[in-house]
């Protein structure tokens, strides 16, 4: 059977004949793929630079992504696969599948439980959101930032605010729930006071850095009371590492907190799958949640790797 085949740290995946797959443990069920989307996480899992994994073996290689859409005992549905997604057959978990709308496509429906992992469990479970919070989506031009925005406002936020770099972006956000936008690109002052007067009850942080360091900076108290303010790291886009001042923790009420792989319990991970999913594909389907996205063929892997994905997009991959 064809698949995606990578084989070195820093290579390009191959499109080459692999033999059948086979079961890693009784708790797998062999499915047919239809589509499978491409993810920064595949990417850096791939290059073995993701904490979750290592570099692929030189000689044995690593089918490429994780999740995707496939065709289980004749009907659509959503899995996870240890052994690789993009091959023509997998094995997925058996306990970590979701039915796919019939209204839905593939595509659609390949491209979205990423980003809802990346924006409805940190939004749920981290940042515990209620009907009438103040949410700030920082990085929310991109692909995970644009769904956390409208999953935002069904989860009940009364604002929500995205900050990015891309003037178009941002200006699209409103068209998907935003109130109101926030350039990284201006001054740190002209940025740390916008922050500062949005007050925000959560922040949704995909980006880190130096625009973190502003934020936390902007919700330093004075010694007076404050408002719970939950800070939830989802992404690293523009650095792992910054400064946070002890002065920051001290004098608001603070929960800084991490959403990813690790960070949640068994029993949330369950919901995703049993709850969340099922909620976010219906919406889907009903287009009231709604993405873009890039659409190639398995065939042509080798040429897609490196290509330049427009922001706030993402790139599918389906298999005839």
């Amino acid at each position: 059977m064809k698949a995606a085949v990578i084989y070195e740290k820093g290579g390009r995946p191959r499109y080459i004949d692999i033999p059948e797959p086979t079961p890693l443990n009784r708790d797998e069920v062999l499915v047919t793929v239809r589509a499978a989307a491409i993810k920064h996480l595949d990417r850096s899992r791939a290059a073995g630079q993701h904490y979750s994994t290592s570099a692929p073996k030189t000689v044995k290689g690593k089918v490429i992504g994780g999740d995707g859409v496939c065709i289980l005992k004749g009907r659509r549905v959503y899995g996870m696969s240890s052994e690789g997604m993009l091959s023509e057959r997998t094995f997925i978990d058996k306990d970590r599948i979701v039915p796919i709308p019939e209204k839905l496509d593939d595509v659609t429906a390949a491209a979205l439980p990423n980003a809802v992992i990346g924006s409805a469990m940190g939004l749920k479970f981290k940042a515990d959101i209620r009907r009438g919070d103040i949410v700030l989506v920082n990085g929310a031009t991109g692909f995970t930032g644009r769904v956390a925005v409208q999953i935002a406002k069904y989860y009940g936020a009364k604002k929500v605010i995205a900050t990015g770099r891309n003037p178009r972006g941002l200006q699209e956000l409103l068209s998907l729930g935003a109130d109101e936008t926030i350039s990284v690109l201006q001054d740190d002052e002209a940025f740390t006071a916008q922050v500062k007067k949005v007050k925000p009850d959560i922040i949704i942080d995909y980006l880190w850095g130096h625009t973190a360091e502003m934020i936390l900076a902007s919700l330093k108290g004075d010694g007076s009371f404050t408002n719970k303010v939950r800070y939830v790291s989802i992404g690293s886009m523009t650095g792992d590492v910054i400064q946070l001042s002890a002065a920051n923790l001290r004098s608001v009420d603070l929960q800084l907190t991490g959403s990813g792989l690790g960070a949640w319990s068994r029993k949330q991970v369950a919901a995703f799958f049993k709850d969340i999913m099922p909620d976010m594909y219906r919406l889907a389907a009903k287009n009231k949640l709604t993405i873009q996205t890039v659409n190639a063929k398995l065939e042509n892997i080798e040429n897609l790797w490196d290509l330049d994905i427009p922001d706030g997009q993402r790139l599918v991959v389906t298999i005839p």
